[in-house]
């Protein structure tokens, strides 16, 4: 009799993650028919199971790999960082990590940004924007500001402050009784163009949706927040950067603060460092997180100006900005957010990106022609379609599809998207783009 084939090491780990982890975002229940996917180690832009399958991650893991997995340089910035410090509380105490990276990406971003406040992750970004700007009103005298305007379609996290200037249904319906909500005022996404329109024209045309908006209620508006380009989980909708110029202009007229969500389009993203460079606007404030430490460890940032600063510089406590949480400024993410930055510098990555974006549009061609390819659509690192007419459970089956041919891919509905590591090589994009093309012909 002959010996049974030795188990799988994916099988143990994958359901000892069944049984203990719950996993977010995520219907586990789908899990009894669409195994999850063990992941042993990183290779660049590549992730290796535990039974040695390969899967190039076309999705950055989340948005948050830039420069590929187990990095030697962001690798060995740790283990320097962890002979020194790992975390101090920073409140009353400083450190010099934190001091150095609040200086260089204030030297960074649009002019004006020179204050840093620490949080864990984009949504914990999001809140502390909001509380700042209406705490910064309110001590200013104007604490009826307390309303915030948002675009049709946004996303700007899932907790419950974020969740109520998000309008993407699937998170925030079922917690709609919890939110305090806002307004939204209509999105600016080029695929709303009429016949004859173009990307600037609906630009124009959202921008003035807005200043409607704000003519009627600015006396009780705090802030506008706007994803700067690209509108991830609605679907990597892109507008023109005429919209963010007219945004500004309009925040300005109307004494409303301007918070820029970079979480996802920071870091080089869309083509520059940061987005708003793009439409040559500094907002009042910049939300950054995702790839500030190149997927290594949770760590966002708040930047903003002198005068948002000012409004809480005093004696009295109560009027200080009253926020924390144990791990803010954290040595250790601090020191990986350093070494990103000093890759960027180093390696001349926008200029390299831009030429890859340049070779790869040629690539994409067959792509972007395929009969059931829609709206095709690239800005800097990050390219989508919508696959036309697809079956009802597409994102789950074009998931699987792609994972059969070694790839990553998990669209959102039926918009298939690349958001790769900036280290991806012309024969791996070529990959993403026959993996991509395969599914819209099975599909």
């Amino acid at each position: 009799m002959s010996a049974l084939p030795p188990l799988s090491a994916n099988a143990g780990w994958l359901a000892r993650s069944r049984a203990a982890v719950w996993h977010p975002c995520t219907q586990m229940k789908q899990h009894e028919t669409l195994p999850l996917v063990p992941i042993a180690r990183g290779e660049g832009a590549w992730l290796v199971d535990f039974d040695g399958r390969r899967y190039l991650d076309a999705v950055s893991s989340w948005w948050v790999n830039l420069f590929g997995h187990a990095h030697p340089r962001i690798n060995a910035a740790l283990r320097a960082q962890l002979d020194d410090l790992e975390h101090v509380i920073l409140a009353g105490f400083t450190h010099a990590t934190v001091v150095e990276l609040s200086e260089r990406l204030a030297a960074l971003a649009p002019p004006g940004l020179g204050h840093a406040f620490y949080g864990s992750d984009g949504a914990s970004a999001t809140e502390i924007a909001l509380k700042m700007s209406f705490h910064a009103w309110s001590n200013r005298g104007a604490p009826e500001k307390r309303e915030f305007v948002s675009l049709e379609g946004s996303y700007h996290g899932e907790t419950l402050g974020a969740l109520a200037v998000t309008d993407v249904p699937l998170f925030r319906d079922t917690y709609a009784p919890l939110l305090r909500r806002c307004a939204t005022v209509p999105s600016p996404d080029a695929r709303r163009a009429r016949p004859g329109e173009s990307a600037s024209d609906v630009a124009e045309r959202a921008a003035q949706g807005l200043e409607a908006h704000l003519a009627a209620h600015h006396a009780t508006t705090a802030a506008l927040i706007v994803e700067p380009l690209v509108q991830g989980a609605s679907g990597m909708a892109m507008h023109d950067p005429r919209y963010l110029a007219r945004a500004r202009e309009l925040c300005t007229r109307f004494g409303v603060h301007l918070i820029a969500d970079e979480i996802m389009t920071g870091f080089g993203r869309t083509g520059t460092l940061f987005a708003c460079e793009q439409a040559g606007v500094s907002p009042d404030f910049l939300l950054l997180s995702k790839g500030l430490t190149g997927g290594y460890l949770p760590l966002a940032c708040v930047l903003t100006t002198d005068e948002v600063y000012a409004a809480f510089w005093d004696d009295d406590t109560a009027r200080g900005f009253l926020h924390s949480h144990s791990y803010t400024g954290n040595a250790l993410a601090c020191r990986a957010a350093l070494a990103v930055l000093d890759i960027f510098r180093d390696d001349d990555v926008i200029a390299a990106n831009r030429a890859k974006a340049q070779r790869w549009a040629a690539r994409a061609a067959a792509l972007a022609a395929h009969p059931r390819a829609r709206n095709f659509r690239n800005r800097g690192m990050i390219w989508a379609f919508e696959a036309d007419n697809p079956r009802p459970d597409f994102a789950r089956w074009c998931f699987a599809r792609a994972l059969a041919r070694g790839v990553l891919l998990r669209p959102i509905g039926r918009t298939v998207y690349f958001m790769p590591p900036y280290v991806v090589t012309d024969d791996e994009f070529a990959l993403l783009c026959d993996t991509a093309a395969e599914v819209l012909d099975a599909a």
